[in-house]
C-alpha cells in the first residue's frame, strides 16, 4: 500500500501567522520537471515552459496562504557540493518559491554540525503544529505524522530558527 501523501492545502489553509518548511535530504522521489531539466529544457524560465499542474496548484496555494498575511519560511540544509537535485531546486526556487512569497534560504551542511535538528523534514505551523515527513532511503514517499505536542513543537521551532538564522538568502546563496 502506498503512504498517504497529506492534505497541505489543509494544512496551509490553517496557518494565521507562519508556515515553516525545513528540508534536510539532498535529494528527493523523482519528478517530472527534474527530468525534463535534466534533459536541458529551461523549466526556469516560465516564458519558455509549462509546469505541471501539481505545481500551478501549489503556486496559487503558496499566493493563497501569502495573500492572508502568513509568511512562508522555507529553510534548506545541503550538503556541498550540491546533488543534481539540490541543483535544480536552486534553479527553480526564484519563479516556484520566491516568486509566489515564499522566503527560502540555505545552509550548507557543514554548517549545521553543532545544531540539534529533528531527524526528518517537516513543517511547523504557526508554533503549534508539526507535520513530520518520511521518506525512503532513495527519497520516494514513506508516510507522515503530525504533532501538536508541546515539548516537540518547542524542539521543531529552536531548531527551525537556528537554522533560519545562519542560513543564507536564496538571492545570496550560489552553487
Amino acid at each position: 500500500m502506498k503512504p498517504s501523501v497529506p492534505d497541505f492545502g489543509a494544512l496551509l489553509r490553517s496557518a494565521e501567522r507562519s508556515a515553516c518548511h525545513l528540508e534536510m535530504r539532498d535529494s528527493y522521489m523523482d519528478d517530472p520537471v527534474f527530468a525534463d531539466w535534466r534533459a536541458g529544457l529551461p523549466v526556469e524560465r516560465p516564458e519558455a515552459y509549462d509546469l505541471p499542474e501539481e505545481y500551478t496548484a501549489w503556486a496559487a496555494l503558496v499566493r493563497e496562504t501569502v495573500g492572508r498575511g502568513v509568511v512562508m519560511r522555507r529553510a534548506r540544509i545541503v550538503s556541498e557540493p550540491v546533488t543534481a537535485y539540490i541543483r535544480w531546486e536552486h534553479a527553480i526556487t526564484e519563479r516556484h518559491n520566491v516568486a509566489l512569497g515564499e522566503q527560502v534560504r540555505w545552509l550548507p551542511r557543514s554548517k549545521a554540525s553543532d545544531l540539534a535538528l529533528p531527524g526528518n523534514d517537516l513543517w511547523l505551523v504557526d508554533e503549534r503544529l508539526v507535520l513530520f515527513h518520511w521518506f525512503t532511503g532513495d527519497g520516494e514517499w514513506a508516510g507522515h505524522e503530525t504533532t501538536e505536542d508541546p515539548a516537540v513543537v518547542k524542539m521543531v521551532t529552536g531548531a527551525f530558527e537556528a537554522v533560519w538564522e545562519r542560513a543564507v538568502p536564496h538571492a545570496h546563496y550560489t552553487i
